[in-house]
């Protein structure tokens, strides 16, 4: 507790925030610990269908932009909170909706358009409320506070459906979720600050210091977005693993995350992040190469294990991603162009993700899950090799 309290400055809202962090992790890990098995055992989305509901789901983020171009007099702070309200909207409509693809499209679109807002906020948030020097770390420590909450929840679902008379039923978990989003959206409303930003500043924010960092997004974001939607579908249609052995896994994930996010941010703050971004993805190729070759190589049973081992890799590689948000802060001149830049690069990163949601199930029916994994280390590849054309310096 004091490495956390001393990488906090201590007037800042850093406790309430990450109380409202884990509130917001243990209602998600509920809802994520359910949703692919919902989408396929009850809605009944194949592999197409499932991409394209991930195209509709992650439109809210390519779409981030021009949303907060909007909003742009809200601060971190408000945006927090009204990702907050929308999120528990989401969360609250899928609760009572029947399972039909469209509806349930729809219910899961809004609680992702919160969630998107609130991303590039938490972010902002946490480089705010961190010392000087420190930004890696603290975003270590937020991640490490979502993941915590995240756990419980996944470990709610592992018990729930490891019971017979609970397997199938997915309603009721959807609904705990509800009440716990709500109760984290009454934290958020205590978060102080401003409420409102400069009404000087501009509604579109695209700078010409930060196009290696759009880029970075560009690459991280549609690498990312193989292993987001279609990692847990593999396990599911593929190795038929049903929602208690997901959520485990999840768990695992978590677990993993929790204990290393902190470590990762220590280690931007030393090397620096440009060494971060590069060196990832060796470890990213070969998870790659396992989770879409790994049935040719093992008998099923063992390709499962190693599938799952390496879905859980891929979760804490994909810590690495602070760096780029590291990086916006130490070439940035103030929090607010941190806040603009970090919710433009979201947008941006979002521009080829929804490409890979819609056209990825598409890829995995034609060519087979090979060709959709070998597209995804190429991605890491290409981010990698971009990276090493930055050229990192500190503000004097």
């Amino acid at each position: 507790m004091n490495k956390i309290k001393n990488t906090f400055l201590p007037d800042s809202f850093y406790k309430t925030f990450f109380l409202s962090l884990i509130l917001t992790g243990l209602g998600y890990g509920i809802y994520k610990g359910i949703i692919d098995n919902y989408m396929a055992e009850i809605v009944g989305m194949g592999e197409f269908s499932r991409g394209l509901a991930e195209f509709f789901r992650e439109l809210p983020g390519l779409l981030l932009v021009f949303i907060l171009a909007a909003l742009y007099t809200l601060s971190a702070q408000s945006l927090y909170k009204l990702g907050a309200l929308i999120m528990l909207a989401g969360i609250g409509m899928l609760t009572i909706v029947p399972p039909g693809k469209a509806l349930v499209t729809i219910a899961v679109c809004i609680y992702s358009l919160g969630e998107h807002i609130q991303l590039g906020m938490k972010n902002t948030l946490t480089l705010s409320y961190a010392k000087e020097g420190m930004g890696g770390q603290a975003l270590g420590y937020q991640n490490s506070v979502s993941q915590i909450g995240t756990l419980v929840g996944y470990l709610v679902i592992i018990a729930a459906f490891a019971l017979p008379q609970t397997a199938g039923h997915f309603k009721p978990f959807f609904a705990a979720s509800t009440v716990l989003m709500a109760v984290a959206a009454v934290y958020s409303m205590r978060i102080g600050g401003s409420n409102s930003t400069d009404k000087s500043k501009s509604r579109f924010y695209f700078r010409k210091k930060y196009t290696k960092y759009y880029m970075l997004e560009v690459f991280y974001g549609a690498r990312k977005q193989v292993f987001f939607t279609f990692g847990p579908y593999v396990l599911i249609l593929f190795y038929k693993a049903n929602a208690s052995v997901i959520s485990l896994l999840f768990a695992v994930s978590a677990i993993c995350c929790f204990f290393l996010a902190p470590v990762v941010g220590r280690i931007i703050d030393r090397l620096g992040y440009k060494v971060v971004m590069i060196s990832d993805t060796l470890i990213l190729v070969i998870v790659c190469f396992f989770y879409g070759f790994a049935h040719h190589i093992f008998p099923m049973p063992v390709a499962f294990v190693v599938c799952c081992i390496n879905y859980v890799l891929d979760a804490v590689i994909s810590l690495a991603s602070m760096a780029s948000n590291v990086y916006v802060q130490d070439i940035s001149d103030s929090t607010e162009e941190v806040r603009a830049t970090i919710s433009t690069g979201i947008s941006v990163n979002h521009m080829i993700t929804i490409l890979i949601a819609l056209f990825g199930g598409w890829i995995w029916q034609a060519l087979g899950i090979e060709t959709l994994f070998i597209l995804s280390a190429v991605l890491g590849l290409c981010n990698s090799a971009y990276a090493a054309t930055i050229k990192p310096r500190s503000k004097s």
